[in-house]
């Protein structure tokens, strides 16, 4: 039977031996030269703060880019969740004094409701529902836990026993069956 090496940290070394790959693999998936000096630089702090949750199983380097994953995935959340709350502006009058612009949060809205609209909203998510008892079981289970009780993806992934890469692939996978669904049997009626 063969020994398991336990690995150690040396923070003073990984500038040095990890900082030009940490940067190569986070340019690959963000694009964007300063926010991939600013995740390397965040994945060198948080793993500062957690070396005493290091057990040497894995390499130095594996460790840290196990931390740099998420917070690459950090960075996506967060850009995600800011989309809806940027400021759109949106052409309300055109003419005279009235010109100008209004914040979208800001335009009048609809007050009436509408039977019609209420019965198709209804019938909308019948079949939506009937499209994700469709999915393959485990599509289902990841697409409900993520999207519809809002599960965090790292407790999903645990509960789950996959990877967050994979947590993400299924996702696409599960949306992209139910467009196909949803326009087969609701966009064709």
């Amino acid at each position: 039977m063969s020994e398991t090496k336990i690995h150690t940290l040396n923070p003073d070394n990984w500038i040095d031996a990890y900082a030009d790959y940490l940067f190569n693999y986070t340019i690959a998936r963000v694009n964007d030269a300063e926010k991939a000096k600013d995740l390397v630089q965040e994945t060198f702090f948080a793993g500062l703060k957690s070396m005493k949750n290091f057990e040497g199983k894995a390499s130095e380097r594996t460790w840290l880019i196990s931390i740099l994953k998420r917070k690459i995935i950090d960075h996506y959340r967060k850009i995600n969740s800011n989309k809806g709350k940027a400021e759109v502006r949106m052409n309300f009058y055109s003419d005279g004094e009235r010109e100008g612009d209004w914040i979208e949060e800001r335009v009048p809205q609809d007050w009436g409701g509408d039977a019609d609209s209420d019965i198709e909203t209804e019938e909308l998510g019948e079949a939506l529902q009937a499209c994700i008892e469709k999915l393959p079981e485990k599509y289902r289970i990841v697409f409900e836990m993520k999207t519809l009780r809002g599960f965090d993806t790292d407790d999903i992934c645990n509960e789950l026993d996959i990877t967050p890469s994979n947590l993400w692939v299924i996702i696409h996978r599960a949306r992209t069956q139910l467009r196909k669904c949803m326009e087969d049997n609701w966009f064709k009626k």
